[in-house]
């Protein structure tokens, strides 16, 4: 047995709870032919078998995740309907969202055994929903990174090679749904952070359209790009996530009224591969782009074939903008986080240092900072200080909001002509833990396929594209729909999952 075929969900296995998909334990669970709390025990069991490998998980919550899996079962005795169409069912969340009965860190010392004193919304949206919550995944500082290396608390393994990265900043979830840890998990994408480690670990993850879940209870990386959404195995386990988590909040004033599209309904039609009538994009920009590995582009080629082959019709699009996104990106996400992160200030909570009663409180606000951030999330300050700073600001920040509103209208065009877009999620597989650590703008160029769609706002889903010929890696194919067009990825994504499946 390979080290991928042991940390990895292969077949599904009846005795095996956590080879199965979503939907199929909630089928069980809510015909109490299961229980959840067996289901919960399994994954738990899982995470205590793995995870020393992998360190997908932060903080396990077993006692509160087996509680919740209790009321889930003694519920459904009782004769009462399910509260959601996955009660009962597990699931990793991301340790950016806060809770109140385990730690929130945000993958940083200065938040280390943090407990907040409220829930964030999309966290109680998954206790009335009946979701018992695993535990707390492992991520890059603050969400700023893009392989999960960044963590305070130590680096997640890809479970496909443990010496390579599960992609970032939400490798810990997305690593967790590889090795069978838990069917479901919530990661957080500010530019690709759910899409690029589900492209790495050969699982489903969605960035949904900006102001649809709600952010309050996120800690913020960048305010104006930062999205919560669903991961899972599979396009229909992640569409019935998508469904529980969405929703107008009047406790996040970015948070959006427009009514939230049917995208349950939408993967089952999918259902069928059907692609007939459907106008899929090809962006010309990513096309001649010279970061993608070769058998990434052999994968991505083959996927667009296999569109074509279901019926859909290729279309090119021009998005010249595209070539400035990762400038105007990375600009405006510094400037963002130099704002956000200035209340972690070692004052008010989280890590004191040097306050031994002879200092003043600047001195023990520089020695917190200096001890709790780790050096990416320094970086990041300081560049972004540096573009907001006087003298700078237009020539800078300024600049980078106008490259933003062109790259929407880029999106806007094309979706005039195509109902989706179709792109790689990565230039390549999975690279080696350590191999970029000392060459950000490499690491930054990871997201060169993401970022766009954070700029515009708009909607992405990431879906296993295959293993790659060069590395037998997985890729990842990345569907990109208008704002509030998440039913025509998740109809799009599971007729293409149907496709490979045939």
């Amino acid at each position: 047995m390979t080290e991928a075929q042991r940390l990895t969900v292969g077949e599904r296995t009846d005795s095996d709870f956590t080879t199965w998909t979503a939907a199929e334990l909630a089928e069980k669970i809510h015909s109490r032919e299961i229980s959840s709390v067996e289901v919960t025990q399994a994954h738990l069991d899982r995470i205590s078998d793995v995870d020393g490998e992998i360190n997908a998980f932060i903080h396990v919550s077993a006692d509160e995740a087996l509680a919740a899996a209790h009321n889930v079962d003694a519920a459904i005795a009782a004769g009462d309907t399910p509260t959601s169409s996955l009660a009962g069912v597990p699931l990793a969340l991301k340790d950016a969202f806060v809770t109140t009965d385990a730690p929130t860190t945000s993958g940083s010392k200065m938040l280390e055994g943090y407990m907040s004193p409220y829930d964030a919304t999309l966290t109680l949206r998954l206790r009335s929903a009946g979701i018992p919550i695993l535990g707390k995944t492992n991520m890059d500082e603050f969400a700023m990174g893009s392989s999960t290396e960044n963590s305070a608390y130590g680096p997640t393994r890809n479970p496909w090679d443990l010496e390579r990265t599960p992609g970032g900043s939400g490798g810990g979830s997305s690593a967790a749904l590889a090795a069978g840890m838990a069917p479901l998990a919530i990661g957080t994408d500010t530019g690709g952070s759910i899409r690029q480690p589900a492209a790495l670990t050969n699982t489903v993850g969605v960035k949904p359209t900006y102001g649809t879940v709600s952010r309050y209870g996120l800690i913020a990386c960048a305010s104006s790009l930062d999205q919560g959404g669903p991961a899972a195995r599979t396009v229909k386990d992640t569409a019935r996530l998508h469904q529980v988590i969405a929703g107008f909040d009047q406790n996040d004033a970015t948070s959006s009224r427009h009514e939230i599209a049917d995208v349950v309904a939408a993967a089952k039609q999918g259902a069928n591969g059907d692609l007939k009538g459907v106008k899929v994009g090809v962006v010309k920009q990513f096309q001649q782009a010279e970061a993608l590995q070769v058998g990434v582009r052999e994968r991505y080629e083959a996927n667009l074939e296999q569109l074509k082959s279901q019926g859909a019709e290729l279309i090119e699009v021009d998005c010249p903008n595209f070539d400035h996104a990762l400038n105007a990106y990375y600009l405006i996400q510094f400037s963002e986080i130099s704002s956000n992160l200035a209340r972690f200030d070692g004052m008010r909570y989280g890590l004191r240092a040097g306050d031994d009663g002879t200092r003043s409180a600047d001195e023990v606000m520089s020695l917190s900072r200096a001890e709790g951030f780790g050096p990416e999330v320094k970086r990041r300050i300081m560049l972004g200080t540096y573009a907001l700073s006087v003298g700078y600001y237009d020539a800078y920040y300024l600049q980078a909001q106008r490259v933003r509103n062109l790259v929407a209208q880029d999106y806007a065009k094309a979706f005039e002509q195509v109902d989706i877009i179709a792109a790689p999620t990565t230039p390549t597989t999975a690279f080696k833990l350590g191999e970029l650590v000392d060459d950000p703008l490499q690491m930054y160029l990871f997201d060169l396929f993401t970022l766009p769609l954070n700029l515009a706002g708009v909607c992405g889903m990431s879906l296993p594209g295959g293993l790659s010929s060069d590395t037998q890696l997985p890729t990842g194919l990345q569907l990109m729909g208008p704002a509030h067009g998440e039913d025509r990825i998740y109809r799009v994504g599971s007729a293409f999952e149907a496709g490979r499946e045939n």
